[in-house]
Formats: C-alpha cells, sequence, structure tokens
C-alpha cells in the first residue's frame, strides 16, 4: 500500500521535530530500533515498511509528526510542479470519497508564494484523479482525511504524505489544561534531554496539567503514547484495508502487552489546588497513580531522600504573568537540593539570572512561538 513504483520494503519516513529536540527524535528512534536513522535539521529519516511507519505513530514520543517521503524531483515553476506531482500514483491514499489538504513550505525558488505552490499540488491531484476515477476529491482544511506536505527550496520538491493526522502530541488523554500548557511532545523531548535515566525519582515543583509527570511516568512505564489515540490519519487512506486493520490491531497488541507501567517516585507540586485537580484526572486518564502536592516552590527541600531528577517549565511573562521575585525563590529553593539534577525551561533571561550558580549544558528549544533554553545543572 505505498505509491506507485515505491519499494514497500525500503520507505523513507521523516520524523519532524520541534526546533532543538532533533537529537532527543533521533536518539528516540534508534532506541526503538528504527533502521537508517540519521540526524537532520528540522527532522529525522529512517527507513521502514508501512508497518513500521504505523509503529513510529504510536511509539515515538518526541516527534511531532511522521511522515513518508513520496519523491523527490526538480520543480523550477508551476508547471514542471504540476506534472511531477501529477505523476504520482495518489490512489494509494485518495479516491474521490476522501478529503484533501494541502501546505507547503518554499523558499529561495522561482515559485515565491507557498499558497500558490499548495494550490498548484492540490490541483495536479484532483485532475489526476478526476481523469482516472470520473470524480475528484473535495479539500478539507481542518480535519482532512489525507495530509500532504511540499516542502521546496532552489527549485527541489520533496513530497511528504502524513501519517499522523492530528499532531502527535495529542496524545487524547488530556482532559483539561492551564493557561499555557507545554505540549507533550516537547516535554518528552526535555525529559530525553536531560539526560534522565527512567529509574530515578522525579519531581515536577510549578506542574500545572501535569504533562512533565504524565510523559515521564509513561516513558519509564513503557506505555506506548500512540494507544490514546482513537485513530491516525493513515488509517483514513483508500489503501487502508481489513488486511492493514488486523496488522495495526496486532501492533497495537503487541505493545500494549510490552508495557509493564511501573516508574519510580513521581511527585507533581503546584500551588494551584484547581490546577493540580485537572493534573489529576488527567494522569488517571492516562492510567497512571502519581504523587500530587498542593505547595509554593519555595517550600520544596531536600527530604533526606536519594537525588532526584527536578524539570520545570516557570511562567515567562508572555503567556503567564510571572513575579521576579518567584524566580528568586525558585533559585534559592533549588540551590538546596545537593546531588540533584535540573532542568529548568528558561523564557525568560531573568529565570538564569536568578540561578545562583551557571549551568552544566544548555539546549536552544522553542516553546511554540516562544525561544527558550533548556539549562541543566547537577548540583553537588
Amino acid at each position: 500500500m505505498g505509491p506507485q513504483g515505491q519499494n514497500p520494503e525500503l520507505i523513507e519516513f521523516y520524523a519532524s521535530a520541534a526546533p532543538g529536540t532533533e537529537e532527543a527524535v533521533r536518539d528516540e528512534l534508534s532506541e526503538l530500533g528504527f533502521r537508517s536513522v540519521r540526524l537532520n535539521r528540522g527532522g529525522v529519516p529512517f527507513f521502514g515498511d508501512w508497518p513500521e511507519g504505523w509503529r513510529a505513530c504510536l511509539q515515538c514520543r518526541t516527534a511531532q509528526r511522521i511522515m513518508a517521503v513520496l519523491g523527490r524531483f526538480p520543480a523550477a515553476g508551476p508547471e514542471a510542479l504540476y506534472e511531477a506531482v501529477r505523476a504520482v500514483d495518489w490512489t494509494c491514499c485518495l479516491s474521490p470519497r476522501h478529503t484533501l489538504a494541502v501546505s507547503a513550505f518554499v523558499q529561495s525558488s522561482a515559485i515565491t508564494h507557498s499558497g500558490f505552490a499548495a494550490l498548484r499540488v492540490k490541483d495536479a491531484i484532483v485532475d489526476q484523479l478526476r481523469d482516472r476515477c470520473g470524480q475528484r476529491p473535495d479539500v478539507a482544511r481542518d480535519e482532512p482525511d489525507v495530509r500532504v506536505f511540499l516542502y521546496l527550496n532552489q527549485d527541489r520538491a520533496t513530497l511528504y504524505l502524513d501519517l499522523s493526522g492530528e499532531a502527535l502530541f495529542r496524545r487524547g488523554y488530556r482532559l483539561g489544561a492551564g493557561e499555557a500548557p507545554l505540549k507533550e511532545t516537547l516535554a518528552a523531548a526535555i525529559l530525553r534531554l536531560s539526560g534522565w535515566d527512567r529509574e530515578q525519582g522525579l519531581v515536577d515543583p510549578m506542574c500545572g496539567s501535569g504533562t512533565f509527570p504524565i510523559e515521564a511516568a509513561l516513558w519509564a512505564g513503557n506505555v506506548a503514547p500512540g494507544l490514546f489515540r482513537e485513530r491516525f490519519g493513515f488509517e483514513r487512506w483508500a489503501s487502508f484495508d481489513a488486511t492493514a486493520a488486523a496488522t495495526l490491531a496486532s501492533l497495537r497488541g503487541e505493545l500494549r502487552a510490552s508495557a509493564h507501567g511501573q516508574h519510580p517516585g513521581i511527585t507533581a507540586m503546584d500551588i494551584d489546588e484547581a490546577v493540580l485537580e485537572v493534573a489529576r484526572r488527567n494522569a488517571r486518564q492516562a492510567g497512571l497513580r502519581l504523587r500530587f502536592r498542593q505547595a509554593a516552590i519555595r517550600d520544596l527541600r531536600p527530604d533526606g531522600g536519594p537525588p532526584r531528577l527536578l524539570v520545570v517549565n516557570p511562567p515567562y511573562g508572555e503567556r503567564l504573568e510571572a513575579d521576579p521575585r518567584l524566580y528568586q525563590e525558585m533559585g534559592t529553593a533549588l540551590s538546596r537540593l545537593s546531588g540533584w539534577r535540573l532542568a529548568v525551561l528558561a523564557g525568560s533571561p531573568l529565570i538564569e539570572r536568578a540561578m545562583p550558580l551557571r549551568p552544566s549544558r544548555r539546549h536552544a528549544l522553542r516553546n511554540g512561538d516562544l525561544p527558550c533554553e533548556l539549562l541543566l545543572y547537577d548540583l553537588a
């Protein structure tokens, strides 16, 4: 069930990554046993058959989307682009009964407008289906059956078919969110970039809706995040038949059987009881039992137990108000945690200034549109 002329045993997939998380995505895909994984800016290519692409959708915690490469070709103008796209066999995923959405990114090319490039791709696809079937598929921007993405750079085009449907951060367990929720995929990448070993205890002193603690517990318990999803994009394709559905059901069963659900002690704290209740509901929806505690970060002190990882996403003053005194209290409280590792997502330079130590490592990231740095500290 692949594009015409493509070897079904060697499909090139692409796991798209949020800026700064590419290494985390690469390491995760390698750890999960995917083939020919390599690091690229913006994402990570790997190879496999179609069920491997489905497995990536189910298992990958850090990628934004999983896409299949349909082809690469020169496109030095609108007609060249149109003819190349029309040459792809779109019956692999589309029929006149299905809906379609196309998006594009254009850079340094004869075609200068991404909207126009997407329109030419759409025209080529629907014209082919009309010629072959007598009818054309409709366009649906919000919830299409098939999503196509064009990357056009220096008149070289790469055409992608999205397997994910909704973005992979939409796990399916979140019943509620705070005012500025962290995407689950970014939280999972931060946990991996922090060096957490999944055996050490973990504390989030500003847990909000619980994204860090929940993602940590799912990762430690080997619970595939895609198991919470009702459906992925590839399940809506024209070629996804009863045989494919049986293969996917078997894969889901294997992943459920391999989940042990065990995790080290994970504590979620927040000063706001109403927000904590949202986090509790989300954890229950994910099938997890975590420790919740209403407390301010200034109350955080060593409890005599073994060192843990502390991971925190403090307010930046962009989407949530932040009092500079909060950063001072946070710096004082965190400096007391002798032997701990700290992972602080800093969206304001005031956060680093408030810390009494220099970070041992840092990673440039983006939280949505906000530039951030992940600051890592190892306290002696």
